[in-house]
């Protein structure tokens, strides 16, 4: 299992992100063993399209799960499509989003928190 937690850096100790598409980073982290990588953000200097650039990204690193602050529609739809699960509302380090996931208090995400282009 692989989740994507959004984040301003590069380990568990950063602030979690609550931008999706304009995020720096996306910490990939196994909940259970607590291994982690580090993805730059390809969206974040994106002049459109930051959030299905990101979403694509994610998709193509094998994520089965996102834990950010707010996802626009475009992104939910591209994730969505890829079958990756996304939960909102996260906030804190990277640490504590991952344990507000497996202690099931964030919000799985039927359908887009954010208005397209609300990142910027």
């Amino acid at each position: 299992m692989k989740l994507a937690v959004t984040a301003t850096g590069k380990d568990l100790a950063s602030s979690s992100d609550g931008r999706f598409g304009r995020c720096s980073y996306f910490v990939l982290i196994d909940p259970e063993t607590m291994d982690y990588e580090a993805l730059e953000n390809p969206g974040k200097g994106a002049r459109g399209g930051a959030g299905v650039q990101a979403a694509q990204a994610l998709a193509n690193s094998g994520v089965d799960a996102l834990a950010t602050g707010n996802v626009g529609p475009n992104a939910f739809n591209t994730l969505d499509s890829a079958g990756i699960e996304m939960y909102t509302g996260a906030s804190g380090t990277v640490r504590e989003v991952v344990e507000a996931y497996k202690d099931g208090k964030l919000s799985q995400s039927n359908g887009p928190t954010a208005a397209g282009g609300a990142g910027k």
